[in-house]
């Protein structure tokens, strides 16, 4: 081999090591694996759903309803119209045809058919290998909600990204709990913004110290402000950020309730408000990040594999890794909560995480409480369309009209809602629901989850718990008058005559809960 070409590859192979120890130096060893790692993927959410019907062989999917009533393709609000496949899976009989008729039967065999069923075909598997998640606290304060002293913590859930670090993922989550309490109190944690409910303040004299120290570090930048703070002499830089807790007193005195919030506390509960956004993006778009797109490093989703729902509800779990370690909290007595999508998901979590304790599940419609069978308002459809992301790939079987497979549609799921609350039995499971008058839309479907509630009956009694008390004719079912909730049972059900919000139903709920905890023994 000529000399020159020798002396060429040794130059060659001296510069690409003196290339991966610098990366190594500057960047640690992630910096230098992610080198040699593919980017994230970027597809839009159209892009993205299209990648998952050719996954599928899918041609074409029928078109979901509309919810505007003038619409040609408008939503079905015709109950006649309404039941197309009346006859729902039965909960309490075996693939195989059997009968379950103990609970050793339910647990060891139906329960985990359901499950499986659910993972496969309806809101996707969690990862068999999921990264762990280190909590860290960023501060903890002492507030006021309301008359309510408390503690609050702002909190970072890291999900270690080690294997791909081109992705990141915090989730952010607080816990608030009453001060004044000698002993671990329960906690609802709801599906929201993670925030500090009422920071502390500094006193007058301590921010006016602060902002004379922003002023003399402005001049020092800027000379020329001088001209500024002299024409606006009372102007401060940093205004006190301080909220009122107190907020809403007035509606209070005339006769409104008191903020969930307040609520909670007042009545020794903690809450925890975790950030579903900064677990897992709420559109098709955000597949190939989040906590999705982290375990995939950055790669399109297989038809099985986990939706936003299953993701907001595994994050939700880590939540309650994080509570268990708390010694203010009662980590037995965690109940879960959400409203509309985030009703969903909170069902998803009670139904696949068996450590939560309790769920109030509000507004939540297809994908949640709602039968998947019934042909009102909002449809399988809506969710194989521009609601995909929710669920697994394979949900969109369910809405094809040209397939490689056949049709399919709602009537061909093995699972329906009925059976995702039942996998909640024997645990606390409240699901509210407003008014269309008020904003709680038609669209939602109100019977059709009073009508899943009831058909979740016979698991809650075949387990030992009272349910709702009333028959199991689910096709026959009559919701109860407004604001008369079925709260006798650890299945309860109540139609508040409110809008999109289980603000009004909170404090059946509380007490409702405290009920079955002080039963407990």
């Amino acid at each position: 081999m000529p000399t020159s070409v020798v002396e060429a590859r040794r130059i060659t192979l001296h510069t690409a090591a003196v290339f991966c120890v610098l990366s190594f130096i500057l960047c640690g060893p992630s910096g230098a694996q992610s080198l040699s790692l593919p980017s994230p993927v970027t597809l839009t959410a159209n892009q993205d759903h299209q990648n998952m019907m050719d996954q599928l062989g899918i041609k074409k999917l029928r078109e979901g309803p509309s919810g505007d009533e003038n619409a040609p393709n408008h939503a079905n609000y015709d109950e006649s119209k309404a039941n197309p496949f009346p006859h729902l899976p039965e909960v309490l009989t075996l693939n195989d045809g059997k009968k379950v008729t103990t609970p050793a039967m339910w647990w060891n065999l139906r329960r985990p058919e359901i499950t499986e069923e659910f993972s496969r075909e309806v809101y996707g598997r969690v990862p068999k290998h999921t990264p762990k998640v280190t909590w860290k606290v960023v501060v903890t304060d002492k507030e006021r909600i309301g008359f309510t002293p408390v503690i609050a913590t702002k909190l970072i859930g890291h999900v270690d990204n080690s294997d791909y670090p081109l992705i990141n993922v915090d989730i952010q989550m607080t816990v608030v709990v009453p001060e004044n309490v000698d002993h671990p109190v329960p906690l609802l944690m709801m599906f929201r913004r993670s925030e500090l409910p009422s920071p502390a303040q500094p006193q007058e004299a301590d921010l006016e110290r602060i902002n004379a120290a922003a002023k003399a570090l402005l001049l020092e930048r800027d000379p020329s402000l001088q001209e500024v703070f002299e024409k606006y002499p009372a102007y401060d830089p940093i205004a006190s950020q301080a909220k009122d807790p107190f907020a809403g007193l007035a509606a209070i005195m005339a006769g409104a309730d008191p903020p969930t919030d307040q609520q909670l506390v007042s009545a020794g509960w903690g809450y925890a408000a975790i950030d579903p956004a900064s677990i897992q993006a709420d559109n098709g778009a955000g597949l190939t990040r989040g906590i999705i797109g982290l375990v995939n490093k950055g790669q399109p989703r297989k038809p099985e594999d986990w939706g936003a729902l299953r993701a907001w509800s595994w994050g939700a779990g880590q939540g309650l890794d994080y509570l268990e370690s708390d010694a203010a909290v009662d980590a037995k007595r965690v109940g879960i909560e959400g409203v509309s999508r985030y009703g969903k998901a909170a069902l998803v979590t009670m139904a696949f995480d068996q450590r939560f304790y309790m769920g109030l599940i509000g507004s939540s419609g297809e994908g949640g409480a709602k039968l998947n069978r019934r042909n009102w308002g909002e449809t399988v459809e809506s969710l194989t369309g521009g609601e995909y992301y929710w669920m697994a790939g394979n949900f969109m079987k369910y809405g094809a009209a040209e397939a490689t497979f056949g049709p399919k549609n709602a009537g061909d799921l093995p699972v329906d809602s009925h059976e995702l609350i039942a996998m909640c039995a024997p645990r606390l499971v409240f699901i509210s629901y407003g008014i269309p008058a008020k904003g709680d839309s038609k669209w939602l479907d109100q019977k059709g989850s009073y009508m899943a509630t009831v058909a979740a009956q016979p698991v809650y009694r075949l387990l030992g718990a009272p349910a709702l008390g009333v028959s199991d004719d689910y096709n026959e079912a009559k919701m109860p008058p407004v604001n008369d909730g079925l709260l006798n049972g650890k299945l309860a059900w109540r139609q508040d005559d409110g809008g999109h919000t289980d603000a009004p139903n909170v404090k059946y709920f509380i007490k409702w809960a405290d009920k079955w905890m002080k039963a407990a023994p």
